[in-house]
C-alpha cells in the first residue's frame, strides 16, 4: 500500500481453507463496505474478494487459514487476500497479446476480472506466504435530491 495513503478502518479475519471461505468471504466485504457507508463500490468488491479467496483455496495446499484483509483509505478500499503458499499468482500485470483467457476453458478469468475491475492490483511475498491484493478507487460521491417543496393550496 501506499506509504502516503491514511487507513480509516481495518479488518483482518481467518477465513477456512476451503470452498466455505468464499461466501463468508463476500458476506464480510459486502457486510463491511455497507455498514460504514465506505467511498468504494461493494459489489465490485465482493466480486474480486471472491475470486482471490477462490483462487487461494484451489491453487494452494494445506489447510492453513486464508486471511483476508480490507482496509478502508481515504482514496477508496484495498483487500488482499493472505495464504501460506509464496509462489506468485497469475500474471497480474495488465492484458496485452497472448494473455487474455481461452474463452473455451472453464477457468481463468478471475485474474482478468481482478486486472480490469480494479485501479491497481498485484501481489508481495510475506513472512508465511504471499498476499495478493487490488484497491478501488473512491466512488464519487452522489449528488443529495433536489429539496422537494410542498404545495399549498390557494
Amino acid at each position: 500500500m501506499p506509504p502516503d495513503v491514511p487507513i480509516s478502518a481495518s479488518w483482518r479475519i481467518a477465513l477456512p481453507h476451503s470452498t466455505a471461505a468464499v461466501p463468508l468471504a463476500r458476506a464480510l466485504i459486502r457486510t463491511a463496505l455497507t455498514d460504514i457507508d465506505a467511498p468504494a463500490d461493494s459489489y465490485t468488491a465482493e466480486l474480486l474478494t471472491a475470486e482471490l479467496v477462490a483462487n487461494a483455496v484451489e491453487h494452494t495446499h494445506g489447510d492453513d487459514p486464508i486471511e483476508l484483509v480490507v482496509e478502508l483509505l481515504s482514496t477508496g478500499c484495498q483487500v488482499e487476500v493472505h495464504d501460506r503458499d509464496p509462489s506468485p499468482p497469475g500474471d497480474l500485470s495488465r492484458s496485452g497479446p497472448g494473455r487474455e483467457p481461452d474463452p473455451w476453458q472453464e477457468h481463468g478469468r478471475g485474474l482478468l476480472l481482478i486486472r480490469t475491475l480494479s485501479s491497481a492490483c498485484g501481489h508481495r511475498t510475506t513472512e508465511h506466504g504471499k498476499a495478493v491484493w487490488f484497491t478501488l478507487p473512491a466512488m464519487p460521491a452522489r449528488p443529495s435530491p433536489p429539496a422537494r417543496h410542498a404545495r399549498t393550496a390557494e
